[in-house]
């Protein structure tokens, strides 16, 4: 994966994607404000950088954190958490199952953007989108999570 461009953000548009991010994750986005904001276009994604890592990425229209974003902001809303089991198949890309989950923020709605934790270090493996309602997920069946960037992929393995 390459970047075909790199335009910083305008202070209007920072505040506006700030705003949203606070909106989502509460007060972690505060430490964002005095960070330079670039717009990067790869392949099929937008990203945004900030002081040069790619913290955020576009799903369905809106910013959300990659997993470097959610480690190192220690994000800790819109969360579901997976047991150990379930690890190795997160990290190879694997939608999130049901069964795999021990936890889920009961604010989570059909559709949301969710961060995906495993249960012994509380680090962040992926990021997906909501199937259900985080109060279904745990001790339910099916998919509860379809996996959108993971650790490992090439968003992950992205050289700036």
């Amino acid at each position: 994966m390459k970047i075909k461009s790199r335009v910083q953000l305008r202070k209007s548009s920072k505040n506006q994607l700030l705003n949203d991010i606070e909106s989502i994750f509460g007060e972690a986005a505060k430490e964002l404000e005095k960070s330079k904001f670039e717009t990067a276009n790869i392949d099929d994604q937008s990203l945004i950088l900030v002081d040069g890592e790619p913290l955020l990425f576009q799903i369905e229209g809106f910013y959300f954190p990659t997993v470097k974003g959610a480690l190192k902001l220690d994000l800790r809303k819109n969360v579901v958490t997976v047991d150990s089991g379930a690890v190795r198949f997160v990290v190879n890309g694997a939608d999130i199952m049901c069964p795999g989950i021990v936890d889920a923020d009961s604010g989570i709605m059909e559709g949301d953007p969710v961060i995906i934790i495993e249960e012994a270090h509380g680090k962040p493996l992926a990021i997906g989108t909501a199937l259900m309602p985080g109060e279904n997920m745990v001790g339910n069946k099916g998919k509860a999570v379809k996996s959108i960037h993971y650790v490992g992929d090439k968003l992950w393995n992205l050289d700036i």
